[in-house]
């Protein structure tokens, strides 16, 4: 099995969708199921994880209907209130749909130190309880905070969103690079391969610019732990499809067959229980 580990669709708005500025004006418009499945069978991709944009549990019901109509919507990654009183009553409530695997909260755009918010840390240890995963978009200056909040979350899977975004576009890694190696020694910690092409120079990006980035993630998560993911339509600012695609397989082109189907699909089946 094939999957895309993370992707998105909205109804665009531009009130909740304020963060798709100027340069990314090419994905101000709607992104739905009919446009992703055609991409999704050119590229012989069997099925994707949606997960969330807006911070509402809307957005999680508006997630779950289209998982309804469409076949190849394998997995929800959600959002809810992990710091709420009435959480584990939420939890509750959202384990009747099965194709909800899990959730997700926008850290990037968090002010420092929410990662150590005692009642988040709480809320995420909930999910284990209720066998759902969380994933972690954070930036790379975020890293050592992630770092102890993972060691207080040992019972929950979790997946780095987007390699944790490093500087690409500038080439800087050595802090980055240090503390994903340490984030990897979690054995509940994965790694989705996905959103680089964002973090490059969107107009002017090579293969080279993200095999350093790569060779760390892979040798410290090894392929048991990395998942390919799009971050389609956002990765269409800087390139299709197809290209992001190319990236991952290019770079993992000399590894065994058996890898290769990890990376590009088992690795998420495991994670997110599809």
């Amino acid at each position: 099995m094939t999957i895309d580990s993370h992707q998105h669709f909205w109804k665009y708005n531009p009130v909740n969708h304020g963060w798709i500025n100027d340069e990314m004006q090419n994905i101000r418009r709607d992104f739905l199921p009919d446009q992703l499945g055609p991409l999704l069978r050119e590229h012989h991709i069997d099925g994707c994880v949606t997960v969330q944009v807006d911070q509402t549990e809307d957005e999680t019901m508006f997630m779950l209907s289209l998982a309804e109509r469409y076949d190849f919507i394998r997995g929800v990654v959600g959002w809810i209130d992990l710091r709420s009183p009435d959480l584990e009553e939420r939890l509750q409530h959202f384990r009747q749909f099965p194709r909800l695997k899990g959730f997700r909260h926008i850290v990037q755009g968090e002010p420092k130190g929410f990662l150590a918010d005692r009642k988040f840390i709480e809320g995420v240890n909930k999910l284990a309880r209720y066998n759902f995963t969380y994933d972690l978009l954070i930036y790379h200056h975020q890293l050592e905070e992630a770092l102890a909040f993972v060691r207080q979350v040992p019972d929950v899977k979790i997946v780095v969103d987007h390699i944790a975004k490093p500087s690409i576009r500038t080439g800087e890694k050595t802090h980055w690079e240090l503390n994903m190696a340490a984030l990897a020694t979690f054995k509940n910690v994965y790694c989705k391969v996905s959103g680089m092409v964002t973090e490059a120079r969107w107009k002017d990006w090579k293969q080279e610019d993200f095999n350093p980035y790569l060779d760390e993630v892979f040798e410290t998560f090894g392929t048991s732990r990395v998942m390919y993911g799009s971050d389609w339509p956002v990765c269409l600012v800087a390139a299709s499809y197809g290209e992001q695609l190319a990236i991952v397989q290019q770079y993992i082109a000399a590894l065994s067959e058996s890898e290769k189907k990890l990376v590009l699909g088992e690795n998420a089946k495991t994670f997110y229980n599809l």
